[in-house]
């Protein structure tokens, strides 16, 4: 079925309820572990259902935020999905503490399992109001940006839109775009702190409410970490910051030297060649059908997922001025079909679109009909591996969607994969802050960011910009309001993504076959377990940094 003629219907909150409370009268009288599968098979399909309907009410209210229809059934979703977590706790509660639970584990697997206690620590019916506000102050954060008005010689663009002058070859023309979109963000800093403070007190006191010290724990939680902890990311952190800034750094001095300049600064930030980026030819309709094409030259398995995506209608991904900004990838589970939002906006992003959230759709697609629903709950850092490794895998095609300039692009991208890494670890330790120290005011956090700037990113020049120079870059990263403590994965998977570039250096079939394995694994076995199974050295481990970083300096 197409996504224009999925039908929409409200969750109705009390047959839900209803539905919850017959599953769990039936698994309790269940008298075997084959039953009590049964019922939980039962369970698949109820909460599958309401998923959906909540996915697509999400969705379409993305699409157009404006939308006053679907405006109110995300008000709506996002009152009810608290209480929605906390009945598919309570049952699963009852399948954690199962007397079958031997054989339920056998069938589901050990990773469900640790994933239910995890999932039972973070959601408890006495913080539904907190959560209920919590999702009330992201949507007003995702609304600001989402109806940016921002003149452009005459033209009303909104953030999305104006994201190429950011990238124009004319240093000029970046000066004025950098201009115009940081005064829009320092006219609503004060209200970008203000809803952060509340995030960050609301958070807290979920926390606290649940007996945790800070939101680190309760976070944590919430992103299934079930194989590594705090500590093992501080660690993580470490390794960035001894064995892989400076290199970061060489890579910076090399592209100052390239574009011919005294100094970067901000406003160079995002630029590779002095003829500028190399950009997508073609309209949205062509650089899918480039997808396509690429995707069937690619294997057999990715030839069929990219015809299930465009002929189902599953892309949307033309920037629109009330669309909401920024792109993922979701699962609508009644249709087993991924969804791709994105925002083209003639950059390289939108390349990245066809190669980053599909290598998310592609994994999700492949394991669509795994009869276990519980393997489709992929941590984060394997989940990101999964989209980051895919843009790796693609580059032999970026003639298809760059021309002559194709080369430009795979050089730029390798540039842009390292440099992401400390600004991606940076992110992370600046929440790790700022939930350590929750009553830090507005002014101490800024300070905090900046300071993660000298240590991670040096070369950083914010000079002449009031809204970079004042801390407050960190405003612009959605995650941070959106997904807490959810960044760092980008990182453990992008180390991950260039272990992938690598081995496909030295054989590409090998290294694709590992890459097929990882997909089809899903969520059977932890990321440790993973990373041992497809051939690739776990991030986490001492070494394994500098260990990349020795490698990487052999062919850049």
């Amino acid at each position: 079925m197409k996504f224009s003629e999925m039908p929409y219907e409200r969750v109705d909150l009390e047959k839900l309820k209803a539905d919850f409370a017959a599953l769990e009268r039936d698994f309790d009288a269940a008298g075997s572990g084959e039953e009590q599968f049964r019922v939980h098979q039962r369970y698949y399909a109820v909460t599958g259902h309401a998923v959906t309907e909540m996915t697509i009410a999400e969705i379409r209210h993305d699409i157009d935020m404006t939308d006053e229809f679907y405006k109110e059934e995300q008000k709506y979703c996002d009152e009810i999905r608290p209480v929605f977590q906390n009945l598919c706790v309570s049952y699963q509660k009852k399948l954690y503490a199962s007397p079958y639970r031997a054989y339920l584990e056998s069938v589901i697997g050990p990773v469900a399992f640790r994933n239910m206690e995890l999932e039972a620590k973070s959601v408890d019916p006495r913080i539904i109001p907190l959560m209920q506000e919590e999702n009330r102050l992201q949507d007003q954060y995702n609304h600001i940006l989402a109806t940016a008005k921002i003149d452009w010689n005459g033209e009303t663009l909104n953030l999305s839109l104006l994201e190429p002058y950011l990238r124009s070859a004319d240093r000029r023309t970046r000066i004025g775009a950098y201009a115009k979109r940081d005064a829009f963000y320092l006219a609503h800093a004060e209200e970008f702190d203000d809803i952060y403070d509340k995030l960050v007190k609301n958070r807290t006191e979920q926390a606290r409410t649940l007996g945790y010290e800070n939101y680190l724990t309760l976070g944590d939680y919430r992103m299934m970490r079930n194989c590594w902890n705090r500590d093992d990311l501080r660690r993580f952190r470490a390794q960035i910051r001894k064995d892989y800034v400076d290199f970061a750094e060489a890579m910076q001095a090399g592209r100052k030297e390239r574009l011919r300049l005294d100094a970067l600064h901000f406003y160079d930030e995002d630029v590779y060649f002095t003829e500028g980026n190399p950009v997508p030819v073609g309209t949205p309709e062509q650089i899918l059908e480039a997808g396509r094409k690429m995707y069937h030259a690619l294997s057999p398995e990715t030839g069929r997922f990219m015809d299930f995506m465009c002929d189902g209608e599953l892309f949307d991904v033309l920037g629109r001025k009330t669309k909401k900004t920024g792109g993922y990838m979701t699962y609508l589970p009644d249709y087993r079909a991924p969804f791709i939002f994105a925002n083209f906006n003639g950059t390289t992003g939108d390349a990245d679109v066809i190669t980053h959230e599909c290598g998310h759709a592609f994994q999700g697609w492949l394991s669509a009909d795994d009869p276990i629903r519980e393997h489709a709950d992929i941590t984060m850092e394997t989940a990101e591996t999964h989209s980051m490794s895919m843009e790796f895998f693609t580059e032999p095609w970026m003639d298809l969607f760059f021309g002559a300039r194709g080369k430009d692009y795979v050089r730029m991208h390798l540039e842009d994969a390292i440099n992401f890494i400390p600004y991606g670890t940076m992110v992370d330790e600046f929440q790790d802050i700022a939930y350590s120290n929750p009553d830090l005011s507005p002014k101490e956090r800024n300070e905090v960011w900046m300071d993660l700037e000298r240590q991670y990113r040096p070369h950083m020049n914010y000079e002449g910009d009031a809204f970079l120079s004042s801390g407050r870059a960190w405003q612009m990263k959605h995650h941070i309001y959106d997904c807490p403590l959810y960044y760092i994965d980008y990182c453990i998977a992008g180390t991950n993504a260039l272990q992938y570039k690598i081995w496909m250096t030295k054989n590409y079939q090998e290294a694709w076959a590992s890459y097929l394995k990882l997909c089809r694994l899903s969520a059977s076995d932890f990321f440790f377990g993973l990373m041992e199974k497809v051939g690739l050295d776990n991030p986490f481990e001492d070494g394994c940094i500098r260990h990349v970083v020795k490698q990487l300096k052999d062919f850049v």
